[in-house]
């Protein structure tokens, strides 16, 4: 049977509350509704969210989120869910929102506040001189000195900084439990331990977590007091030695695509994704270090397939609305007349950048956008809404993609 990169991917059943373990606690009910597999139990709102995939991802992010913004959607959404490269995107559209707001999501305060910080930030290579730092000083974690690198961006804000309402939420994955570590203003947690109400953690340190891909960036560690946990829910780990300082690796690990925490709420996704299939590797390394990365990689890939077979499944079943567009989706496969023309070739080298916090030249970040922009319409217009007119013009028509 042909394979494709576009949204012809078996469907998977929808799992639905009762397929979970009696005993512990879903996610959802710790601090949200139960979905049900026909989605009627599920809010009425737009969740974006935001995969992983290193800068190659934060820059995709920007062409997809630029579309949104032009059509009016942008404003509606009610929830962003992020995950490692996805984060510092998601990240720095929070912090600067209210100017958005203020200037009624014009272009110009668009690129102002949200394209040009994170190009700027994607301009700098910073996982080579952490990782080289880092093992160099006993004192200080990579991942710290990731941190102090996003800082310069984030500028000390904290998850307080965020606005109550869109809702964002950063996703780490909690290595003591094996489970979704979530960050957001009201809470952070995950359903095993617990929640920390109104946590005052800087953006960056959130963000951090939530991009320490491993081996090499990973783990954070996040300084958490037991006694901080709130007594609501039920909770399966409230021991001291599970909720003192969390352990934390990028949320990719979990679920790449930054899903989990949108699905179950939201009847209507759209899932912008910046990850890439693992290429074959004819002699792959067998040194541990490089070994590692890559069989992570794989299982990774593994993970991401599952979850985009369950979003397509669901919109094919009519049980959520919405759209996906990926890095590696060829436009032409979406069958609509309008869309842009993108030549395979150039969008494969595109999506071949490597999957590292390292920089990518202004040219290639402006193609990257133009890219997400051009997939994102047709695939916006040709499954969510479809009285939508073609943009008329790329963000960067003169480099075209």
């Amino acid at each position: 049977m042909r394979r494709s990169n576009s949204l012809e991917i078996f469907v998977q059943p929808t799992p639905t509350p009762d397929d979970h373990d009696p005993v512990r606690p879903t996610e959802d009910r710790l601090e949200e509704p139960d979905a049900s597999s026909d989605g009627s139990q599920l809010e009425e709102g737009i969740a974006c969210c935001l995969s992983g995939g290193g800068f190659r991802a934060s820059i995709f992010h920007l062409g997809g989120l630029w579309r949104l913004n032009q059509a009016g959607l942008l404003r509606e959404v009610k929830r962003f869910s992020s995950v490692s490269g996805g984060s510092i995107t998601s990240a720095v559209l929070g912090m600067n929102w209210h100017r958005l707001v203020e200037h009624e999501f014009s272009e110009e305060a668009f690129i102002e506040n949200v394209v040009n910080p994170i190009r700027g930030l994607c301009s700098t290579t910073i996982d080579v001189p952490a990782v080289g730092w880092g093992s160099l000083n006993p004192f200080r974690r990579i991942s710290d000195i990731v941190a102090s690198h996003y800082d310069a961006v984030f500028q000390g804000k904290t998850l307080q900084d965020l606005p109550d309402e869109p809702r964002w939420v950063f996703n780490a994955t909690n290595v003591k439990t094996g489970v979704l570590w979530r960050f957001s203003k009201p809470y952070m947690g995950d359903y095993l331990v617990g929640l920390v109400d109104n946590p005052k953690v800087a953006l960056a340190d959130a963000v951090a977590a939530s991009t320490a891909f491993p081996p090499y960036l990973s783990p954070f560690l996040l300084p958490v007091d037991p006694d901080d946990f709130n007594s609501r829910g039920k909770v399966g780990l409230i021991d001291d030695s599970h909720r003192r300082d969390a352990l934390l690796t990028d949320g990719g690990v979990y679920d790449n695509l930054g899903l989990e925490t949108a699905y179950k709420r939201y009847k209507t996704l759209l899932v912008s994704d910046g990850g890439r299939r693992t290429p074959p590797e004819a002699d792959p390394k067998d040194d541990w270090p490089r070994h590692s990365y890559r069989v992570i990689q794989i299982l990774q890939q593994q993970n991401s397939s599952i979850r985009r077979r369950q979003l397509i499944g669901a919109f094919r079943q009519q049980l959520r609305s919405g759209a996906y567009w990926g890095v590696e989706t060829r436009i032409r496969d979406f069958q609509i007349d309008s869309a842009f023309s993108i030549d395979d070739d150039a969008q494969d080298k595109l999506s071949g950048i490597d999957t590292r916090l390292a920089e990518i030249d202004s040219l290639t970040q402006q193609r990257l956008i133009n890219l997400a922009f051009a997939i994102g319409d047709a695939s916006i217009r040709k499954y969510y809404r479809s009285d939508l007119p073609r943009a008329e013009t790329l963000p960067y028509q003169e480099v075209g993609i």
